[in-house]
């Protein structure tokens, strides 16, 4: 297949929120309880909500910036493309990267709504909650039909007010939700225990996917205080197999038998050998374990019911048919650090190199649409759904590199351990 003819569409990328957010979705009384945007005094913007300074990390919106100028420091909307906060100029941004559609995970309120979760008040941390989902599903998402997947965020506090934001959210047609890769880091129970039923039960219902996105659960694994930076960057995707290992081995998916989960930003290099394992650990233990999956085996679970994603991965690619073709899907990730815009169409045809058309389709959009219920072809015609039509339509799309002239310090220091 030649790179202009293949239809992209990403299920992860990352939105930085503009400070309007919550402008037209709360009552008026209720904005001085709202996240402000302030500028401190080295010139950095950060959210401020709850006695809580949330800053943009740079890492999180490097898109458009010369490499070496990646960092951890905090960042002010100056300093960052503007793609990454106006749906606007993202859509631009798609275009000249021969993207169709993105589902976007959240900035400052973090991957699973952790921010609103420890509100002083949490009357007030649903109000910010849902008036988030509001403005995400309705004015981002919303603003371009067809071009985005609507992903929402749950009030974790109580897994009942979950259940109710997942069924209102999907009147809006919304069904994904973010959610935690291993909610017990966050103080509460674990996949184990039966606490979360009642919002697994909604997402059944509803058709709702969960994502549990690397770092999901405000949880970075380091191998050694000292360790270099490129040490955790490396780990990051690799890691998402605990949580697979732990979401497997519990009843969810047993107990909920049409739920399903994405394993956002995790890869799939590694799935084929864990398929493997996982049987294997099935066969010579169940005896004394208890575990009982009926008819099936642990990896046919696991190719039934989770969906996974990959930015650039040569060998998951080449084991497709061991990851399970039916539910891999791909990602940009823009406009963290690990993306691969503005070249992505480019980077990913080299690694499908090989692969028939069918699979190719399957990859790059068919999957995603089908699970994630996107349908751009009712609002564009395909042929205009193709890489080399959304390019030609951002021809005025300046994708130079612009330095900011400034350098990032030591890289670690944010995560280092005293």
């Amino acid at each position: 297949m030649r790179t202009d003819d293949m239809i992209l569409v990403s299920v992860d990328d990352h939105v930085v929120e503009p400070p309007d957010l919550f402008k037209h979705h709360l009552a008026p009384e209720e904005l001085d309880q709202a996240p402000k945007v302030i500028r401190r005094d080295d010139g950095s913007d950060v959210w401020v909500y709850d006695g809580k300074q949330i800053p943009n990390i740079a890492l999180n919106a490097v898109a458009g910036r010369p490499p070496d100028e990646y960092g951890v420091e905090p960042t002010s909307f100056d300093d960052i493309r503007k793609g990454c906060y106006d749906v606007h100029a993202r859509i631009d941004d798609m275009n000249v990267n021969g993207v169709l559609g993105a589902m976007c995970f959240p900035s400052f309120p973090q991957f699973c709504g952790q921010l609103f979760a420890t509100s002083s008040d949490r009357e007030t941390g649903l109000r910010m909650l849902r008036a988030y989902n509001d403005w995400h599903v309705d004015e981002w998402c919303g603003s371009y039909p067809g071009r985005f997947i609507p992903l929402t965020l749950p009030p974790l506090w109580d897994p009942l007010l979950m259940a109710e934001e997942v069924r209102r959210v999907a009147k809006k047609g919304c069904h994904a939700i973010s959610f935690s890769e291993n909610p017990s880091k966050l103080g509460y129970p674990s996949f184990h225990s039966d606490h979360w039923d009642p919002f697994f039960a909604a997402c059944s219902d509803e058709g709702t996917i969960l994502c549990l996105h690397i770092g999901s659960s405000s949880h970075l694994i380091m191998t050694a205080p000292d360790a270099p930076i490129d040490a955790m960057i490396t780990l990051q995707p690799i890691n998402i197999i605990q949580a697979a290992t732990d979401l497997l081995w519990s009843p969810v998916l047993r107990k909920f038998p049409t739920l399903k989960f994405a394993m956002s930003e995790g890869g799939i290099g590694w799935i084929p050998y864990f398929l493997e394992r996982v049987d294997y650990v099935y066969d010579h233990h169940r005896q004394w374990t208890g575990q009982d999956f009926g008819t099936q085996r642990p990896s046919e679970v696991f190719q039934d019911r989770i969906i996974t994603c990959f930015i650039d991965d040569r060998t998951g690619i080449e084991l497709r048919d061991r990851v399970g073709i039916d539910n891999i899907t791909w990602e940009c990730d823009y406009p963290h650090s690990d993306s691969t815009w503005p070249h992505a169409p480019e980077t990913l045809a080299s690694s499908l190199n090989g692969v028939s058309d069918v699979h190719i389709n399957q990859i790059t959009h068919e999957n995603a649409m089908r699970h994630f219920r996107l349908d751009s072809f009712r609002h564009r015609p395909r042929e205009k759904c193709t890489v080399g039509a959304l390019r030609a339509e951002a021809k005025h799309v300046d994708v130079t590199p612009h330095s900011r002239g400034k350098k990032s310090g030591d890289p670690m220091l944010p995560f280092r351990t005293n």
